[in-house]
Parts: structure tokens; C-alpha cells; sequence
């Protein structure tokens, strides 16, 4: 998951209460309880009926003492780019996710991140569905798919509001790959203009002496959060 507070934060900062918030990509719920909350309402778009069921769990759960308010959490099953076509334009109020990593789940076994999951009891692949863009090979195709996405939620979000996107950067194979300024580029490039970016400390992650002592590799305790804003 990412973290509810953080969420909470941005959703108070770009929303007024009663307000509707959407994540394309709601995975286990997190942006939806932040949501509630914040007394917003919230729609989350997820792939995966096994996860949006655990979303669901986790909302009744979790955020049980305010589901009283006057605010609905709504979890839609289905992709992502399909479900945001059947949505209304200027039909939200804030846009705010953490996307899809590309396959960096599907790394091979003893390498940190799958190793650290398996430890936690947690899946090593997200799922085995053909629409999944963590199963797309290709990065560039991959960036392609996810820019779609942004677009459409560009449609969907009302003229002059902003889409908050939590990313990281990292490494696949030999390569580091900057992801958010690759992401960033092509979302503006769709004619959503990036006006700022706010880097989000993780200080709860372990150091990792990698590549010691032979050559540099850093450990990657940090996120940022892409701020777009839908053109007047």
C-alpha cells in the first residue's frame, strides 16, 4: 500500500470537503480510505476483482467511523482505460494515484524486491491478466498504455484541477530508469502541463549495501509526486 496520510494530505490540500476523488489504479484501497476520511468521495478503477474485493474489506474496515457521512467509496471493477471512457468529462474533482511499476514484480527470484515480498507473505506478480501494464514487456509500450490513461483521466477531471501521480525510480537489470521524468514528459506531451514536483521521503525502508565494494549502486528511499493541471 501507500500510505493513507500522505494521500490524506494531498486530498486536503486540492479538495474541499464533499468533493469527488479518483484513483485509476486503487489496487487495495488506500486512496479511497484517505477519502473517507476527508469526508471526499472517492471511485477507484481496479483490474483485479480479488484486489478490489480486499479494497472493499479494507474501506469497511479501516474507515468504518466515518462511513456515516454523506460520501460514497465506490471500487469499479474492470481496466482501467476502458472503465475512464464510460465516465462523463469534467466529472471529478482531484486525480490522485500510485501507478503500475511496469514488471518490475516479475524480477527474478533472490533479487531484493521479490525477495523482501516472499519474506511478508506477499504476491510476487500482481496478476496474470494480458490487460495488466505490469505484464507489458516492452517499457516504451508501457509508457504508451499508461499515458492513455492519464489522458482520459485528464477528460474526466473538471477544468483547472490538478492529478497528483506517486512514482519511483528504478532499476531493471543493468538500467536505471528515471520514471517519473519518462512519465512526466509524455503526459504533458498529451497536453497536461506539469506544474510541480514534491519529492516524498520513505525513512521506513532498510539500507542495502549494494554493488559494495566493487561499484555504485543506490538504494531508492524516496518517491515523487507529479502535480498536472487540466488547462483553463
Amino acid at each position: 500500500t501507500f500510505s493513507e496520510l500522505d494521500v490524506e494530505r494531498l486530498i486536503r490540500f486540492f479538495t474541499k470537503t464533499g468533493e469527488k476523488v479518483l484513483d485509476p489504479f486503487v489496487g487495495s484501497g488506500s486512496t479511497l480510505i484517505a477519502c473517507a476520511n476527508c469526508e471526499r468521495s472517492g471511485v477507484g478503477i481496479e483490474l483485479s476483482e480479488e484486489w478490489a474485493e480486499i479494497a472493499r474489506r479494507r474501506i469497511e474496515q479501516e474507515a468504518s467511523g466515518v462511513l456515516l457521512t454523506p460520501v460514497r467509496q465506490d471500487v469499479l471493477v474492470g481496466d482501467a482505460l476502458e472503465t475512464l471512457k464510460q465516465m462523463p468529462d469534467e466529472s471529478v474533482d482531484f486525480v490522485v494515484t500510485s501507478p503500475p511499476y511496469w514488471s518490475i514484480l516479475t524480477k527474478k527470484a533472490g533479487l531484493k524486491v521479490q525477495a523482501e515480498r516472499e519474506a511478508k507473505g506477499l504476491p510476487t506478480q500482481y496478476s496474470q491478466d494480458r490487460r495488466d501494464l505490469g505484464n507489458v514487456e516492452d517499457y516504451e509500450e508501457f509508457l504508451e498504455l499508461l499515458t492513455a490513461v492519464f489522458a482520459e483521466c485528464g477528460r474526466v477531471l473538471r477544468t483547472g484541477r490538478y492529478m497528483a501521480i506517486v512514482v519511483s525510480d528504478f532499476r531493471h537489470g543493468p538500467r536505471f530508469y528515471l520514471y517519473h521524468a519518462h512519465l512526466a514528459e509524455r503526459i504533458e506531451a498529451a497536453g497536461i502541463p506539469l506544474r510541480g514536483v514534491t519529492v516524498l521521503a520513505q525513512d521506513n525502508k532498510n539500507l542495502y549495501p549494494f554493488g559494495v565494494p566493487n561499484q555504485f549502486v543506490s538504494n531508492i528511499h524516496h518517491q515523487y509526486i507529479l502535480i498536472f493541471q487540466r488547462p483553463k
